[in-house]
């Protein structure tokens, strides 16, 4: 057995893996609790069940992709993980969807610069992925809208038996969102620390980090729940379906890739196409700004507290 102590660097994990359920579960329930389709308490609930399933049963395949980006000690994982965690608590407390894996890549972008170690290829696959995640819900959405559109509209059923199916769907998708948030972003929260603990398999740190979001979940994801179900265009029950089901293809897509991307691009990608589908007009361009600056804002604060802190403490000697 490991003991406590031994595991003590993985601390700022946990904590990581804490901000980015409390931000992220807004991503797959936060369009069903704006449609009042779901309380949030029990949106919570379910959420965190299914992102302990998806961490546990398939978190382990992207445990490898960010340990690539540059060399690390256990110190400068500590400072890595931390400085993600900061940021993204901060974009959490001041209600900006953020992507948290701009955050952990940020931070192990400071400390490969720090160090002169970064990997350079691999970073410009990660922005590439980046890149593609809204773009790639965006197109979905629209594949999404159009056809289910098609099919509850020629379809004959009655207005109730449209709604229950409408209401069932945004469960199973969320529920389905949640499942490929685990099994996706459990390598941002523990992934840095694969081959650290002798006795410590990438099944079990999966595991570790699932439970971390998942307490995240239950316990801080109220302030950004809202802003991203109802800020940036409003939803209905359909929309919504749409929109989360685009946002999960997409991301347990990635996961099959081994590549941690971010639901929030995800989730933003394809509201944005279903407001250009609609009417443009109809999108909340502030909103949309803010959240496009807390994108561009996430990697660069991590990129910073974490070169700051090598400095401060691992150049100066306090760590080792």
């Amino acid at each position: 057995m490991i003991s406590l102590i031994a595991l003590a660097p993985l601390a700022g994990g946990v904590f990581l893996g804490w901000t980015l359920g409390s931000n992220d579960a807004a991503n797959v329930f936060g369009t069903a609790v704006a449609a009042r389709v779901l309380t949030y308490r029990r949106a919570t609930l379910i959420c965190a069940l299914f992102v302990i399933l998806g961490a546990s049963l398939q978190g382990a395949a992207g445990i490898h992709t960010l340990g690539g980006l540059s060399q690390q000690t256990m110190s400068t994982l500590v400072i890595t993980s931390l400085a993600a965690a900061i940021t993204g608590t901060a974009m959490t407390v001041i209600r900006l969807p953020i992507s948290m894996s701009q955050a952990i890549v940020g931070a192990i972008a400071g400390i490969g610069l720090a160090t002169n170690s970064m990997n350079w290829h691999s970073l410009g696959n990660v922005v590439i992925c980046w890149v593609a995640t809204p773009l790639c819900t965006m197109i979905i959405a629209a594949v999404f809208y159009w056809v289910l559109g098609y099919l509850l509209t020629h379809i004959p059923m009655s207005m109730l038996t449209r709604d229950k199916i409408l209401w069932s769907g945004l469960i199973v998708v969320g529920s389905y969102g949640s499942y490929a948030l685990g099994a996706n972003n459990v390598a941002i929260a523990t992934g840095i620390f694969s081959g650290q603990f002798e006795r410590l398999s990438d099944t079990y740190l999966a595991l570790i980090g699932g439970m971390a979001i998942a307490f995240g979940v239950i316990s801080y994801s109220k302030r950004v729940m809202l802003s991203v179900g109802s800020g940036i265009i409003p939803l209905d029950a359909f929309t919504a379906l749409v929109a989360v089901a685009s946002m999960a293809l997409t991301v347990h897509v990635f996961a099959f890739l081994g590549v941690p991307v971010s639901t929030s691009q995800g989730i933003i990608g394809s509201i944005v196409g279903i407001g250009l589908i609609r009417r443009s007009n109809a999108i909340n361009l502030r909103n949309l700004r803010n959240i496009a600056f807390g994108w561009l804002m996430t990697p660069l604060t991590a990129l910073i507290l974490a070169a700051a802190a090598y400095a401060i403490f691992i150049d100066s000697g306090v760590m080792k």
